[in-house]
C-alpha cells in the first residue's frame, strides 16, 4: 500500500488546527468598513481552513493582511494553507517570521512540516527538536512532523523524528504505527509487523489497534481479513475514518460491484461516512468516486476526484479513475492531462528509488487507502 498523507489542516492539515481569534473579540460596531470587511474575511478564511479548503481560504486571508486585531491568527491560518496547497517557501517565510508566544510549539510544527515539504531536512529537524524541547511529550508533533517525511518520500529524516519522539513517549502506540508505516516503505515487512503488533498490545480495542490489524491485512493481500476486522472494530463502536475507508477500498477489492448490492451499498455507506467526517482525506475521496463511477453518476465522481487530487496531488492512486471519469463526461483533453500526470509522478518515483538503496515503490491505479497516522 502506498503510504502518504496529512496535509490536512484543521479538517485536514496533518491534524493541525487553525487558529481563531477569541470569540469576545470579534467586535465591529465601532469599526470602519474596511475593518469590518477584514474581520469578516477572517473568519471566511478560518471557516474554508477547517474544512480543508485552503485554495478558497488563502485570498481571503492576504484581503485581510494588516487589517484586523488578530494578525498572528491570521497568518499562522494563511501558513497552514500554504502547507496544505504545497507553496512551502511562502509557509517558510511566513513561520520563520512569525514570534508564536504561547503557540511557538505550533508555529514549530508548522514549519518543521513546511521545511520537510521543500526537503530542507536538517533545517526540519532543528525546527522539531526545538518544539520538541518545549513540549517533549507532544505526541502530535512527532505524528505530523514524521508523516510530512512518509508524504514526501524522505524515510530516513522520518525514522529520526521518530526517534526523538519515542526518547520521550516510548510506549506511544501511534508513534509506533507510524514506524511500522515506514518499515513498510522501506520493504522491512518483518520490522512493520512487530510494529503493527506492538500497536496493539499497547492500545488494546482502539480504533489504533483495529486500523493497525487492518492495515498488517491489506499489506499481506488479505482482503477479506481487512472487511472481518474492519467490521468487528466498526461494530465496537470504532468508526475512525480510516477504518471506514478501509473498509470501502477492501471490499471494492473483494469485487463488490452494484450487481452485489448488499456489499456495494455498504461500500458506498461507509465511505461516504469517511468523506463526511474527514473531508480532507484524499483516500475516501478515490473510494468514493470510483463508487459514483461504477453507479455511472459522472459529475459526482469527477467531483470527488478532482477534490481528492487537489488534497494529495502527489496521490498516483487518484489519477486513472479520474481520467475515466473525464473520459465519460467527454472530457477526453482533461482525460489525457491525467494520465499524462501519472505517468510523470510513475517517471518521478522510480527514479527515487533508482537513487536509493532500495525502497518500496508503492502502488498505482486502485492501490488501498494512503495512509495517515490517527491524529485523535
Amino acid at each position: 500500500m502506498e503510504v502518504a498523507a496529512a496535509v490536512l489542516a484543521a479538517a485536514l492539515l496533518f491534524g493541525q488546527a487553525s487558529l481563531a481569534p477569541p470569540a469576545a473579540e470579534q467586535r465591529f460596531e465601532d469599526r470602519d468598513d474596511g475593518r469590518q470587511q477584514a474581520e469578516r474575511d477572517l473568519q471566511g478564511g478560518i471557516a474554508f481552513t477547517k474544512r480543508g479548503d485552503f485554495e478558497k481560504a488563502i485570498p481571503l486571508f492576504l484581503a485581510a493582511r494588516g487589517r484586523v486585531a488578530e494578525q498572528f491568527a491570521l497568518e499562522f491560518n494563511l501558513a497552514l494553507c500554504y502547507v496544505g496547497t504545497r507553496q512551502f517557501p511562502q509557509a517558510i517565510r511566513i513561520l520563520s517570521e512569525t514570534g508564536g508566544g504561547q503557540h511557538t510549539v505550533n508555529v514549530k510544527n508548522l514549519l518543521a512540516q513546511a521545511l520537510v515539504g521543500n526537503h530542507q531536512q536538517e533545517a526540519a529537524l532543528k525546527a522539531l527538536q526545538e518544539a520538541a524541547d518545549i513540549s517533549p511529550k507532544n505526541e502530535k508533533l512527532y505524528v505530523l512532523v514524521s508523516q510530512a517525511c512518509l508524504d514526501e518520500g524522505l524515510y530516513d529524516l522520518g525514522l529520526r523524528v521518530l526517534d526523538v519522539g519515542m526518547r520521550n513517549l516510548p510506549d506511544s502506540a501511534r508513534l509506533h504505527f507510524q514506524r511500522g508505516l515506514f518499515h513498510s516503505q522501506l520493504d522491512d515487512a518483518e520490522a512493520a509487523d512487530r510494529e503493527f503488533e506492538l500497536v496493539q498490545k499497547l492500545a488494546p480495542n482502539s480504533d489504533i489497534a483495529y486500523i493497525a490489524a487492518a492495515e498488517q491485512a491489506f499489506r499481506s493481500g488479505q482482503v477479506q481479513d481487512v472487511i472481518h476486522i474492519a467490521r468487528e472494530g466498526i461494530r465496537a463502536g470504532c468508526t475512525h475514518y480510516l477504518l471506514l475507508t478501509m473498509l470501502g477500498e477492501a471490499l471494492l477489492r473483494a469485487g463488490a460491484t452494484p450487481a452485489t448490492p448488499v456489499e456495494f451499498h455498504e461500500a458506498q455507506e461507509v465511505l461516504e461516512k469517511a468523506v463526511a467526517d474527514r473531508p480532507g482525506y484524499s483516500s475516501a475521496h478515490i473510494g468514493l468516486g470510483r463508487i459514483y463511477l461504477a453507479l455511472d453518476r459522472i459529475p459526482d465522481a469527477v467531483t470527488q476526484l478532482e477534490l481528492s487530487r487537489r488534497l494529495d496531488p502527489l496521490n498516483r492512486a487518484v489519477y486513472s479513475p479520474l481520467a475515466a471519469a473525464y473520459r465519460r463526461a467527454g472530457q477526453s483533453d482533461k482525460a489525457r492531462e491525467a494520465l499524462a500526470a501519472l505517468a510523470e509522478l510513475n517517471r518521478q518515483e522510480a527514479a527515487r528509488i533508482g537513487s536509493a538503496e532500495g525502497g518500496h515503490a508503492g502502488y498505482t491505479g486502485g492501490a488501498p487507502p494512503r495512509q495517515e497516522t490517527p491524529t485523535h
